[in-house]
């Protein structure tokens, strides 16, 4: 009752204000207007990227820049407080839903072109393992994948994981990986990564524990979103940076760049060979990067951080997995440092791909030699394979055809993306 008194003295108390400041808002209403008749005069190609370009988006903001947005509209500053509980604890979807907040300041919001920047689940696939893939439909009709994971330890405690996505589709190609079959269109917005995560929560009505940027898209080839995302996920989502693993299979400078961060993520590096011309092969992109100039980056990035790289490696049968790998991946590791982890991954098959699964011996084996020559390992429990749980995967079921690469995209992407 006393909660109902208040939010409606603070209606009252706030409209005069909220209408007050409507008249400076009326020209940028005006203006956006205007200016959505001339993108429908151009091309609808062009239409989808100027209104994504433009429209302002509330998910993703800190509470200090919430706050902000409350007072550029003649709130008072714990509006904005209230909009990040709206957003990140009760995860509204939709401005006009935040009835906590005044009517007029939810109108002035939708007035001025704010928008939650929620999208809708396209479609789930759940495995027996309680394994949830998720599709989720963009703004511009794109498909991503996120998935959640969850285990449950032997004391019933549960931990979450979720897999995010970093691009629509993925420029790199690897011939093992059913995103790369599915082309590239574009890198994602930090509110297009954020939601994931939140959309996981939602489904699983459980917190997420932990993030992997593992899903589609090389997160180093969208550097700015994920480093921007990571922070929303640690400061707003509240999930621990330990919590969270950025993974990529190399792009020459990046590690460099992101060691400068001195975050206190785990970096996952996808080797899936233990020579340059294995991994050649199996990642085409790998011939832009050097195997041990990747490896000198990863010495210096623990150096920077002492934080110890995790180096994922797929087992493809008969391509990577026998024992020789294994030494030759030991060798390679001592070469170079002691603060490594290899953390194997029997491969997932996909339609369309030549690799197979390996046999659960060969892992084991694999597993052994390393472990022998004193080399940190673990093998990755496989999850959802009856959910299309491979990167990728269920995407294709839905957009086969190979996206079409918006030219700024490609623009924006080093010639490693390109050389593939």
């Amino acid at each position: 009752m006393i909660a109902t008194s208040m939010a409606l003295i603070q209606h009252v108390c706030s409209a005069p204000l909220a209408r007050a400041a409507r008249p400076r808002f009326l020209a940028a209403v005006i203006s956006s207007r205007n200016l959505s008749i001339t993108i429908r005069s151009s091309s609808s190609s062009s239409s989808a990227r100027t209104s994504q370009a433009d429209s302002h988006v509330l998910l993703g903001m800190s509470e200090q820049e919430l706050q902000q947005v409350a007072l550029d509209f003649g709130q008072q500053s714990f509006r904005g407080k209230q909009l990040h509980h709206l957003i990140y604890k009760r995860k509204v979807k939709e401005i006009q839903d935040f009835s906590q907040l005044p009517q007029a300041f939810r109108n002035d919001l939708e007035e001025a072109g704010w928008k939650v920047g929620r999208s809708p689940i396209h479609n789930t696939v759940t495995a027996v393992d309680g394994t949830i893939k998720l599709l989720i439909k963009l703004e511009d009709n794109r498909l991503i994948e996120t998935v959640g994971i969850p285990v449950e330890d032997a004391k019933g405690s549960v931990r979450l994981t979720a897999c995010v996505s970093s691009q629509v589709g993925c420029p790199l190609r690897c011939s093992f990986c059913a995103t790369g079959k599915g082309g590239f269109s574009r890198n994602l917005k930090k509110h297009e990564i954020v939601e994931q995560v939140l959309a996981i929560e939602e489904l699983f009505k459980h917190r997420v524990t932990n993030v992997v940027f593992m899903g589609m898209g090389e997160p180093m080839l969208n550097l700015k979103s994920v480093l921007e995302a990571h922070q929303c996920l640690n400061k707003d989502v509240q999930i621990g940076q330990r919590m969270i693993t950025i993974s990529t299979v190399g792009v020459p400078n990046t590690i460099r760049k992101l060691a400068s961060h001195k975050l206190q993520s785990t970096l996952a590096v996808s080797l899936h060979a233990p020579n340059q011309k294995l991994r050649e092969a199996i990642v085409p992109s790998a011939k832009s990067y050097p195997l041990d100039a990747i490896m000198k980056d990863c010495k210096d990035y623990f150096l920077e951080t002492s934080r110890r790289v995790s180096f994922e490696y797929a087992l493809l049968a008969g391509v990577n997995d026998k024992t020789e790998h294994a030494v030759e991946l030991a060798e390679l590791l001592h070469q170079w440092g002691r603060s490594y982890h290899v953390n194997l991954i029997p491969f997932n098959p996909i339609e369309g791909s030549d690799y197979q699964r390996p046999h659960k011996k060969a892992v084991m084996a694999f597993a052994a030699a390393l472990e022998s020559r004193k080399i940190t390992v673990s093998t990755r429990q496989t999850r959802g394979l009856d959910a299309s749980a491979a990167c990728g995967q269920l995407r294709n079921k839905f957009q086969k055809s190979p996206l079409l690469l918006d030219s700024e995209d490609l623009q924006s992407q080093p010639d490693i993306a390109v050389a593939c």
